[in-house]
């Protein structure tokens, strides 16, 4: 007997039914068993942050969790983040402002901002610099960052009103 179990996950509002050992991460079952390679795994510790997904609207990371604890959970990843052809205004700001150089980051950083605006469109600078600052990126320095999160809040507001 091989100890695995059956899962169902719905990722991006699709069904993935899987089957998983309990110990399986929801990172590598994202990645290995969904296809959805959007979603890195870096440290592996909870640490860098390039692992973020959203669960239930709320960023978490997908190394630390198993993926039995996300299921008949709404599971969204940055495959999920743009509309069809239509980029999110955080993927478009990323672009406009220089968000990004190498990359491996990015994601982590899209759905953990993703996951903040949406709930708190109003958050203020000093909030949102500390949000950010859970996720690690070896390359841009931050600035370019900040700047691009800000940009697509400043849109995401005016889209509402």
């Amino acid at each position: 007997m091989s100890g695995e179990i059956d899962i169902n996950l719905n990722v991006n509002g699709r069904n993935h039914a899987v089957r998983v050992e309990p110990r399986r991460t929801l990172v590598d079952t994202l990645r290995e068993q969904c296809g959805l390679t959007g979603t890195n795994a870096g440290c592996e510790h909870g640490v860098c942050g390039a692992c973020t997904v959203l669960l239930d609207g709320e960023p978490v990371r997908a190394c630390l969790m198993f993926a039995v604890q996300a299921q008949g959970r709404r599971l969204r990843t940055i495959e999920g983040l743009a509309e069809g052809d239509k980029l999110h205004p955080l993927q478009q700001a990323f672009i406009d402002h220089h968000g990004l150089q190498c990359g491996f980051c990015t994601p982590g950083f899209l759905m953990l901002a993703a996951g903040v605006l949406e709930r708190r469109p109003d958050i203020n600078d000093d909030d949102l610099r500390e949000v950010l600052s859970s996720n690690l990126c070896r390359c841009t320095g931050y600035k370019n960052i900040l700047k691009a999160v800000r940009a697509a809040a400043d849109q995401m507001r005016g889209a509402k009103t």
